[in-house]
């Protein structure tokens, strides 16, 4: 019995790695320009009710770091179901959002991209600020999606 809780705990373990060194290879192919992350990709389908769930998920988060109210984010979108989902949940979060193509108000300019992908049935998310990254898989629920691992947090200066 003992053998199987250690054999269990192993492959938890490893499951673990392997999240968090897919999400850092995701983190890996998204470059960061002067002001911040420059693409958005939504790499796998998603439906609106898992979009909605992952964006609600991810920008509850992102309020503990960035304070709405604090500037404007300028949400670099590709248009997909996750950037509508994104954009809906960050003004009902309170932060004013704009395009790359329109002027902010003169103030502070939040600049956030995502990426979206599937990776041995969970979902990984990830927003991305000039300052920070915020990773996360999920797994599909019936309402949309849950998250399955822990909220991965990177800071840069």
């Amino acid at each position: 019995m003992a053998s199987f809780r250690m054999t269990r705990s192993f492959i938890s373990l490893v499951r673990i790695a392997t999240v968090a060194l897919i999400c850092a290879g995701i983190g890996a192919c998204q470059m960061t320009g002067e002001s911040g992350p420059t693409t958005s990709a939504a790499k796998a389908e998603l439906s609106s009710a898992t979009a909605k769930a992952i964006a609600g998920d991810m920008v509850s988060k992102l309020a503990e770091i960035v304070v709405p109210g604090s500037g404007t984010v300028v949400l670099k979108s590709d248009g997909s179901t996750f950037g509508e989902a994104l954009a809906t949940s960050l003004k009902g979060w309170g932060y004013a959002v704009a395009t790359p193509d329109q002027q902010a108000d003169g103030g502070k300019r939040i600049h956030i991209a995502y990426v979206i992908d599937s990776f041995e049935g969970s979902l990984l998310a990830r927003l991305s600020t000039s300052t920070v990254d915020l990773g996360r898989a999920y797994t599909f629920t019936s309402t949309g999606a849950a998250p399955s691992s822990p909220l991965s947090i990177m800071q840069r200066s």
